[in-house]
């Protein structure tokens, strides 16, 4: 791995949008043998990262989704009843859960949703992940092969269901915070995962879901995916409804007809990923609207000379 890290980083770079940093110290991280733990918010890029890196080097990534049902034997593995019952427990009665197939397998055991998982099972990779090795009752010792890893992600705006993770788990887990990308390598995501030739309506679909995420009423707003949803969505409105989307144009002067089909491509595309704080009661197409009717009509008001 170590030997072709350039080439292997110059080969990401270049199927990627952004994310030069993060790519940079991921790889750094998993090169050196390293487990990581890669917090941010969804839609930030972070297993695409590790789908690429792995890719790149050929090695399996096996995904386990962190929640109240990854009990310590679905992450380790279990003996057959049936076989058991015809052959009594051995080895070879053994069905490998994710963790032994990473470790066998030299993969990337890929946790999503890391602190949902309950502690005795996090507790589970703590061996693993130090010594590279774990036993297994009636199996023996699994060594880990050279290429194995745990890399696992969290939403750090998460905090229904999940649990505060153990200083034994986080002290053998380098952290890699990975926040929403700017609004340039945004659109071009949007440009890219579209093929839309339309840059007021990329412009306005990124500017509008950026928006949701410093709102005052919003606890976590949407990523990018809101924005690609609505640029495909008013895309194909506007052609049920025959309006032309503009080429360009200042906020100020965009046709009516646009902008409403922008209204409800918003709605339909991001309310339901907007999450809003506790405490407010009004609804996520209230607080959308308000966001639309600041971006379309008041802020360009605002920005009038005079």
């Amino acid at each position: 791995m170590i030997d072709d890290l350039a080439d292997v980083r110059e080969k990401l770079a270049a199927r990627m949008v952004g994310r030069e940093r993060e790519l940079d110290l991921l790889l750094a991280a998993v090169a050196a043998g390293r487990d990581v733990l890669l917090e941010g918010p969804p839609g930030t890029s972070k297993s695409t990262i590790l789908a690429a890196i792995t890719a790149e080097w050929g090695v399996p990534m096996v995904f386990v989704e962190g929640n109240a049902d990854l009990t310590p034997t679905r992450l380790v593995g279990h003996h057959s009843p049936a076989r058991v019952l015809r052959e009594d427990y051995s080895a070879e009665t053994f069905v490998p859960g994710p963790l032994v197939e990473a470790m066998r397998g030299g993969g990337f055991l890929y946790v999503e949703e890391f602190n949902r998982a309950p502690e005795d099972t996090l507790n589970t990779l703590l061996t693993a992940m130090a010594e590279r090795r774990l036993a297994v009752p009636r199996v023996g010792t699994v060594d880990a092969t050279p290429s194995f890893r745990v890399v696992a992600t969290m939403n750090p705006y998460d905090t229904i269901g999940t649990t505060r993770l153990s200083t034994s788990v986080s002290d053998r887990l380098c952290r890699l915070a990975v926040d929403y990308q700017d609004a340039d390598a945004e659109r071009a995501i949007v440009e890219a995962r579209t093929d839309l030739d339309a840059p007021r309506l990329v412009a306005d679909a990124v500017a509008l879901t950026r928006a949701t995420r410093a709102h005052e009423a919003i606890r976590q707003g949407s990523s990018v995916r809101g924005a690609i949803d609505l640029a495909l969505v008013v895309d194909r409105l506007a052609r049920l409804r025959g309006v032309d989307i503009p080429d360009d144009g200042s906020l100020r002067d965009l046709p009516a007809a646009y902008t409403e089909l922008v209204l409800d491509g918003m709605l339909l595309a991001l309310s339901g990923r907007v999450h809003l704080d506790e405490v407010v009661e009004a609804t996520p197409e209230a607080v959308l609207r308000s966001i639309w009717e600041s971006y379309y009509v008041l802020d360009p008001a605002r920005a009038e000379p005079g």
